[in-house]
């Protein structure tokens, strides 16, 4: 399934952006932006995903917690249920 990525701008008020890659788009977030705000960002629902950053799968307990970094790789897999 393909994510509809929309990049912010490069400076979100006073602070500064650091650029990653989601599925393989390139995508912009503010400097200490955890994996909760980028799924929230772009309107995923943290239950119904899987996250790898980096190579390592990011356990959903800890989404809030993980601060993004400059050049950080992520992989999104979004849960579709269905028969």
């Amino acid at each position: 399934m393909a994510l509809a990525l929309t990049p912010l701008p490069r400076h979100i008020g006073r602070m500064s952006a650091i650029a990653i890659s989601v599925n393989g788009e390139p995508r912009q977030m503010p400097q200490g932006a955890t994996v909760a705000a980028l799924l929230a960002a772009i309107g995923l629902d943290t239950r119904k995903v899987a996250v790898e950053r980096n190579e390592e799968i990011v356990p959903r307990s800890t989404y809030a917690a993980v601060a993004l970094t400059e050049g950080d790789k992520l992989e999104i897999v979004h849960f579709i249920g269905g028969g």
